[in-house]
């Protein structure tokens, strides 16, 4: 069975990933002092990556906004649904907001548009 996460927290872990590539490729750019054009380039890349988290966990911030806040059954602790199916923030228990999906087989499919 494959490893499900929460859909706020899968993409909040890949912002905070690019925050340490941007760290790590500007640090990888010392190396370079004695090639300010490369050194620069390497800069300019670390600083791209960390804008580019910055704009991730904006846009997730607002995507989050519009998640629907539910009590997981299971834990009993708040947790936001994205989508038709989501996970737990916590526990890792499949929810949904459909109840014509209740009882089935998680799948992450079930968030696709389809019009069979």
């Amino acid at each position: 069975m494959k490893p499900y996460k929460n859909k706020i927290n899968r993409i909040r872990s890949f912002a905070l990933a690019l925050v340490f590539i941007g760290f790590i490729v500007m640090y990888a750019g010392i190396f370079f002092k004695d090639h300010p054009a490369v050194m620069l380039i390497f800069m300019l890349l670390g600083v791209l990556a960390i804008l580019g988290s910055t704009g991730v966990y904006a846009w997730i911030g607002m995507v989050s906004m519009r998640a629907v806040p539910v009590i997981c059954p299971n834990c009993g602790k708040q947790t936001k649904v994205l989508g038709r199916v989501d996970m737990c923030m916590h526990c890792n228990e499949p929810l949904t907001m459909d109840r014509s999906l209740e009882g089935k087989e998680f799948d992450e499919d079930f968030n696709k548009n389809s019009n069979a």
